[in-house]
């Protein structure tokens, strides 16, 4: 239960925590580096890329691929990942009925601070049925001078908001994405569908972890 006077507003990460996109958009990533001649699991695959942007590993995909990221590149993976996510993305089980109650309970004042583009985060609230929670306070790290790890859009949410980050929770499902929240300066509670691994949250600054959306309730 969350206590009624500790939170004034709620910030969200998107993927893995509103929406179940990770394996989809990795699925996607995978297909794309094995075509270059870098063959990888999905575990290897979304271990090395969960929660951060893909042109921030820049680095480690040309090493690994022995060719440059071209924008032609990045412009045929958001195709192909956008079609794909349409086909098959799903909310996170009791995220409507979460997202609703804190909606409710926080006046509105709740936020999604993701580090992935504006386009595919507002294309999957749409495609699930959460967008009118967040219509005008979506917020992207792709439009920020900086992405998580760092906390420029959780901040940009927090002052959109008019909110101390103090005063604000952040739910995140990431060691990257915690990071960030607790760099903005808020309290970051860590989602971790089970089989997730609850001591690198710990470890990254989440003040609680928890396993399921119903969990989230004003107490």
């Amino acid at each position: 239960m969350i206590p009624r006077m500790n939170f004034e507003a709620i910030l969200f990460d998107c993927d893995g925590v509103l929406v179940d996109s990770e394996s989809i958009t990795n699925g996607v990533l995978r297909d794309m580096f094995e075509e270059q001649g870098w063959r990888m699991t999905m575990a290897e695959c979304m271990q090395l890329f969960v929660g951060y942007t893909v042109k921030s590993r820049r680095d480690i995909i040309e090493a690994n691929t022995g060719q440059p990221l071209t924008d032609a590149w990045m412009q045929e993976f958001f195709a192909r990942r956008n079609e794909r996510l349409t086909q098959s993305i799903t909310a996170i089980e009791g995220v409507h009925d979460a997202v609703a109650h804190l909606h409710d309970h926080c006046e509105g004042r709740i936020a999604v601070a993701s580090g992935a583009d504006r386009f595919k985060v507002e294309m999957m609230l749409k495609q699930v049925g959460l967008i009118e929670f967040f219509e005008g306070r979506i917020f992207s790290g792709h439009e920020m001078p900086r992405s998580k790890p760092h906390p420029d859009v959780y901040l940009a949410a927090a002052a959109h908001l008019q909110m101390d980050p103090a005063r604000c929770l952040v739910i995140e499902d990431t060691t990257v994405g915690i990071t960030a929240g607790v760099a903005a300066g808020a309290t970051v509670w860590a989602y971790a569908a089970p089989p997730a691994q609850h001591a690198p949250l710990v470890q990254a600054g989440a003040a609680r972890v928890f396993t399921g959306m119903h969990e989230l309730r004003l107490g």
